[in-house]
């Protein structure tokens, strides 16, 4: 163990726009010194579409009844909604390795590890980011790096509504069949036990993956939230 620390903030349900201006803020702390330890925001969203920086308009098929954001994380485009486990890790990989792919990588296999938990088989896609599971993506993965602080991060569809994928081509990929850890599991769970169960997966697969040791806390750093969390 390297002795490296992550502070788990499990944040509930909150606006995109809400969270984006709180992760800028922790960010723009970490970059600064205010913020003394780096955190991973465990969270899920109204629903939304977003727009990374390589995002074309032709992969908007269905925006009506949507909130649509342009925002400055890499990749196209993608859906956030109920259901969907957003994880937004703020990292100072200067303490970590100072290389875009490695931390790109090392997201993925924090994904696998969980997945492979919650007794899924899960792979990367070669020539594409994210994590896939018989064919189908599971999880997408978007990033920004500001003076090697991160933030945007990964989402992973547990209960997803998957149908709102039809709004979009998803990350831009023609064809691509979007899955959640429900579809692949059953139904056998009740869907709150396999919320719980998919959030303890991630950070055991978080801590193996960044060789770090993970703190839980459902407050704290709230000096720089922007609002209380939404229903």
């Amino acid at each position: 163990m390297t002795g490296r620390r992550v502070r788990v903030i499990e944040a509930g349900r909150i606006s995109y726009r809400e969270a984006l201006e709180w992760q800028r803020a922790l960010a723009q702390a970490r970059i600064d010194g205010r913020l003394g330890e780096d955190l991973l925001l465990l969270l899920e969203h109204p629903p939304v579409v977003t727009l990374g920086r390589t995002a074309r308009a032709a992969h908007l098929l269905h925006p009506e009844g949507v909130d649509v954001l342009e925002v400055e994380r890499g990749g196209d485009v993608t859906f956030h909604g109920p259901g969907q486990l957003v994880g937004y890790p703020i990292l100072d990989l200067r303490g970590y390795r100072q290389d875009l792919h490695w931390y790109l990588r090392t997201l993925e296999d924090a994904l696998i590890a969980a997945l492979a938990q919650l007794g899924i088989p899960a792979e990367r896609n070669p020539g594409y980011t994210g994590v896939w599971t018989r064919g189908r993506k599971i999880a997408s993965i978007g990033i920004h790096v500001k003076q090697w602080v991160t933030w945007h991060g990964f989402a992973l569809n547990v209960t997803t509504d998957l149908t709102h994928f039809d709004r979009i081509v998803p990350c831009g990929i023609q064809g691509v069949e979007m899955t959640s850890v429900e579809r692949e599991r059953g139904k056998g769970k009740g869907e709150t036990k396999l919320w719980d169960a998919a959030v303890a997966a991630v950070m055991l697969g978080f801590a193996r993956a960044f060789d770090v040791e993970v703190t839980t806390s459902r407050t704290g750093v709230t000096e720089m939230r922007p609002t209380a969390a939404v229903s």
